[in-house]
């Protein structure tokens, strides 16, 4: 149970070990849309189309936002080590 305790925290960690908070609103949007899509599929009440997009949106900008933090980071810290 604590190594899976261990993964969900450093799945909301960036690189240099603090919390971040664009990974947090990335997953959570992402379990979001999930569950959007699960009452879409079987319910009579389907979720609107423009907010499943939305959430989308914030799912995608928030794990691409943490990704090139993640590849430019490391640019700048090799040139400040040069």
């Amino acid at each position: 149970m604590k190594k899976i305790i261990n993964w969900l925290s450093g799945l909301l960690k960036d690189e240099k070990g603090t919390p971040s908070s664009k990974r947090f609103i990335g997953i959570l949007a992402g379990v979001t849309l999930c569950a959007a899509l699960m009452i879409n599929l079987y319910t009579d009440m389907p979720v609107e189309p423009t907010l499943v997009n939305a959430v989308a949106a914030i799912c995608i900008g928030g794990l691409g936002l943490a990704s090139a933090d993640k590849i430019f980071g490391k640019k700048k810290e090799n040139a400040e080590e040069l």
